[in-house]
């Protein structure tokens, strides 16, 4: 039996590369019956029978799995935003940065359209670059569309999964296309009506760039907490993270409780009041959802 990873599924087809070459295959009709759903990004085992049809037979244990977009054994996100048309949200962004923390998937954060933005704008976006590369992440400022910056992105690529995800119209498929111009991706540009991007990306596909595997996946709208616990999500935030075993009480939810850690670097400036916001705004909502 082959072993391969699944690059594309599309029409009930699920596309296997190995170092051969890439095969189209059907999942086998087990995986229906168990409610299995291979996806982009899965490593598999496959045959090609005689009649030169491949079958998907079996699927190796994942490490993570997303489901919107679907693709699994992710290595790192490029979450990418814009500095304009549409506006950068450090509401949205904190919301996908949660969301990979719980995957255990590493986030670099992409700012496209620099270009667009006005000195004022440049230095608030700026000081965002400080706050969240004093959390640990690596922050990009770029224009897809001039391809300038672009080629700061190619050496975290190599030997790894990447997902591009952010909103529609920020550009996800301009900075790919400025990587690898003969991907020729589809691109679309901004409703005025609508202040979004139309969606483009209609499956994913992984394609093969600087050494790794890159996602171009559909945009996103909005994101829920339903897989992740009010008891988990401080754990979602590295500089929180670091803080909690200073709290005074086991258990701590860095909201009312005396002699908490957390809010004491708040206070300080050491955590901005916005990241501390959002993860009680977070807290709030994870717990109105288990209400209802």
């Amino acid at each position: 039996m082959e072993e391969g990873i699944i690059v594309k599924a599309l029409s009930g087809y699920y596309y296997v590369e190995n170092s051969q070459g890439t095969y189209q295959c059907r999942g086998r009709g087990l995986f229906r019956k168990q409610k299995i759903n291979p996806l982009v990004g899965d490593r598999v085992k496959f045959e090609i029978d005689q009649n030169e049809e491949g079958y998907v037979y079996e699927i190796s244990e994942r490490r993570n799995a997303l489901i919107r977009p679907p693709v699994a054994n992710i290595d790192q996100s490029f979450l990418v935003f814009s500095a304009e048309e549409p506006a950068f949200s450090s509401l949205l962004l904190d919301r996908f940065l949660v969301h990979m923390e719980a995957m255990d998937i590493e986030s670099v954060i992409i700012v496209n359209k620099i270009d667009l933005a006005d000195e004022s704008t440049k230095q608030e976006l700026n000081q965002y670059k400080e706050n969240y590369e004093r959390c640990g992440y690596p922050f990009f400022f770029l224009s897809g569309t001039k391809g300038e910056g672009v080629q700061q992105l190619t050496p975290l690529l190599e030997q790894k999964l990447t997902i591009a995800a952010g909103q529609s119209g920020v550009g996800k498929s301009t900075i790919l296309n400025s990587l690898v111009p003969s991907l020729d991706l589809k691109t679309g540009e901004i409703s005025k009506h609508l202040g979004r991007g139309k969606h483009t990306t209609r499956h994913v596909e992984l394609v093969r760039m600087y050494g790794g595997l890159v996602a171009d996946t559909p945009g996103f709208s909005s994101l829920d907490f339903q897989d992740i616990s009010e008891n988990n999500l401080d754990i979602c935030f590295p500089e929180m993270r670091e803080r909690m075993p200073a709290c005074k009480f086991r258990g701590c939810t860095h909201r009312k409780e005396p002699g908490c850690a957390v809010k004491e670097a708040v206070e300080a400036k050491d955590i901005p009041n916005y990241r501390y916001d959002h993860y009680v705004t977070f807290y709030e909502e994870i717990l109105n959802q288990r209400r209802y």
